[in-house]
């Protein structure tokens, strides 16, 4: 039995963060995405509708829509216990989230399918959703060498000040992603939240600036996720390349190199020993950077497309 809510109770979300932390283990990948958890750790300004599907008062089915996008229609993620599978539940939390769509999104409806596993692409083409996106994730070696930081003429590296850099980043970070669909439309609110995680670290936020007048070229922001006790993945700590970004004016003299390195040594000098990080598929520019500095491909994100 589904129900539909706006509103979870703080025992609402713990079960779902530990449906999803146990489906994570089963599968290798978290079906939720950072975005969908900090919204449920931390509500929004935006609001969301929650499906649930309880067994015996306990969530075993989840799934989140978020119907605000005007541009690309409602956005969908679910997970399903697995104990609780192959009964119908994803069937029905997507169909579900289908009639959300019709009644909030103009029926436009897209979800994620985290680690692309293939039930949920089966399910995706049963229900007449088309593969619309491929997020590829890397990962690397800390422990195998890494190339030296070597920085274009006239830029410096410093970390990153609360408070003091907050406005000049997030331009940055538009301009940076200004054809991104989630990257480049941050607030500060998006950032101020992820600047009280528990997680954060100012001097794992590098910010290349200008010599000259201090104005920002570039940034590798980077995480040390896991392994912590109340985290939502209980593995061992890997370094993120988190975000990383480069002022549309200093591409092409080999800023977004020397600041993967740059994040890379400093992972390193945690004592991490692996690197990760998500880039699109279609971004083959990145790619091709990631992979000359020797990340290879572990799993995919796949986000299917209604078809209308």
């Amino acid at each position: 039995m589904l129900r539909r809510s706006d509103h979870l109770s703080a025992d609402q979300v713990e079960q779902v963060l530990a449906l999803m932390r146990a489906a994570g283990d089963t599968d290798g990948a978290l079906p939720l995405s950072e975005h969908v958890v900090l919204h449920l750790r931390h509500g929004g300004a935006a609001p969301a509708v929650h499906l649930l599907a309880e067994d015996g008062g306990i969530v075993v089915g989840y799934a989140h829509i978020d119907t605000t996008d005007a541009v690309e229609g409602a956005s969908a993620e679910l997970v399903v216990h697995p104990l609780h599978r192959r009964k119908g539940l994803g069937r029905a939390l997507v169909t579900e989230a289908m009639r959300v769509a019709d009644e909030r999104a103009d029926g436009r409806l897209r979800f994620w399918a985290h680690g692309d596993h293939p039930s949920a692409s089966a399910l995706a083409i049963r229900l007449g959703f088309d593969r619309a996106r491929v997020l590829l994730q890397l990962r690397r070696s800390l422990v195998t060498p890494l190339d030296e930081v070597v920085l274009p003429s006239g830029a410096r590296l410093r970390a990153f000040r609360p408070g003091a850099d907050d406005a000049a980043w997030l331009d940055l970070n538009a301009a940076a992603f200004a054809d991104h669909p989630e990257q480049g439309k941050w607030t500060l609110d998006d950032l101020h939240v992820r600047l009280r995680e528990p997680w954060f670290d100012a001097d794992g936020f590098l910010l290349a600036e200008s010599e000259d007048d201090g104005r920002l070229l570039g940034f590798h922001w980077t995480k040390v996720h896991g392994g912590g006790a109340g985290e939502q993945e209980a593995h061992e700590p890997i370094g993120e390349v988190y975000v990383l970004g480069v002022a549309p004016g200093a591409h092409g003299g080999g800023l977004g190199r020397a600041l993967t390195l740059a994040g890379l040594w400093h992972l390193r000098g945690r004592g991490l020993a692996q690197a990760m990080l998500y880039v699109d598929e279609s971004n083959t520019r990145a790619v091709r950077l990631y992979q000359r500095l020797g990340f290879v491909r572990w799993s995919n994100d796949v986000s299917f497309q209604r078809t209308l």
